[in-house]
């Protein structure tokens, strides 16, 4: 494994680059990359903002961006309003965590094993099976709902688990991203496992899974936020299933005097998915400026 670890080394330090650019050229750069994340962050900041408003100033035209009176009292309502449902929130908890993290994994599995051999393997059918993958990223996953639902009711899997993790497993943007890092990393590597006795699987596992980190990686962060905000009403009508988005939803249905415990509502479920980006999101970077590396 010797050869191994000495190729990776080369290879990310092959990748490290120095870029010269004039203190002018560095400020400008600086103040356009400023505009942006300062555009960028007004909605996270009017989330904030109208959580703390009471209702009466959510109403207020033209709306202020800053509330007048702040109060806490949205989020006292939720949270008295939570404390009032027939299942423990504690479940409706339990529920989004295991549905997301084991959506998740499950993925990251499925994606992994089918982007090896279609990165570094050549197979009978490969080309067409790339162009599917690639053609089935202009559609949006509301096509194949009808089939899906057609599919769990004839496995009789509605109100289960699997109705919610199955279905969001196979997510072939996973794969093109995934499969298109593997295709950076250098062959040369995998022949040298291959001489040392690995088998496919412990090349993928000890060779292919650590380099392409920052690829799997900005897949968790894309699966968490897909997942921590749906609310799965489609093949889930038991409450003991249901997730936090699905307990949320219904709790600020109540007309507009629960208008300000759904901004509150916002606020909650930004918080799982914001941490995991921001932990995580030197890893998505890499991942983008890599995607023109060849070997």
């Amino acid at each position: 494994m010797s050869k191994i670890k000495n190729g990776v080394k080369r290879l990310f330090s092959n990748r490290t680059k120095t870029v010269n650019r004039s203190k002018s050229g560095n400020a400008v750069i600086f103040i356009f990359i400023g505009i942006i994340a300062a555009y960028s962050i007004i909605p996270l900041f009017l989330l904030v903002s109208n959580s703390l408003k009471p209702i009466s100033e959510l109403y207020i035209y033209p709306p202020k961006w800053v509330p007048i009176n702040p109060t806490l009292d949205n989020y006292k309502v939720l949270f008295s309003l939570m404390s009032s449902t027939w299942i423990p929130f504690s479940r409706y908890i339990f529920n989004t965590f295991f549905v997301t993290i084991a959506t998740t994994v499950l993925h990251i599995v499925i994606v992994s094993l089918a982007a090896y051999p279609m990165a570094k393997h050549t197979f009978r059918g490969k080309k067409l099976i790339n162009t599917l993958v690639m053609y089935s990223l202009m559609f949006v996953p509301a096509v194949t709902d009808v089939v899906n639902y057609m599919t769990i009711s004839k496995l009789n899997l509605i109100n289960t688990y699997a109705a919610m993790i199955l279905p969001n497993a196979y997510y072939t943007l996973g794969l093109f991203l995934l499969r298109n890092y593997m295709t950076t990393i250098p062959t040369s590597l995998i022949e040298a496992a291959k001489m040392d006795g690995c088998s496919e699987l412990g090349i993928l596992r000890k060779v292919i899974m650590p380099m392409a980190k920052p690829a799997w990686l900005t897949l968790v962060i894309l699966m968490i936020q897909n997942m921590w905000g749906q609310a799965n009403n489609t093949y889930v009508y038991a409450e003991k299933f249901k997730t936090l988005p699905a307990a949320l939803s219904q709790i600020t249905t109540g007309g507009l005097v629960r208008i300000g415990a759904g901004q509150a509502v916002g606020v909650i479920m930004l918080i799982v998915p914001a941490a995991v980006f921001i932990v995580n999101q030197k890893k998505m970077v890499e991942t983008m400026a890599s995607s023109g590396i060849k070997e």
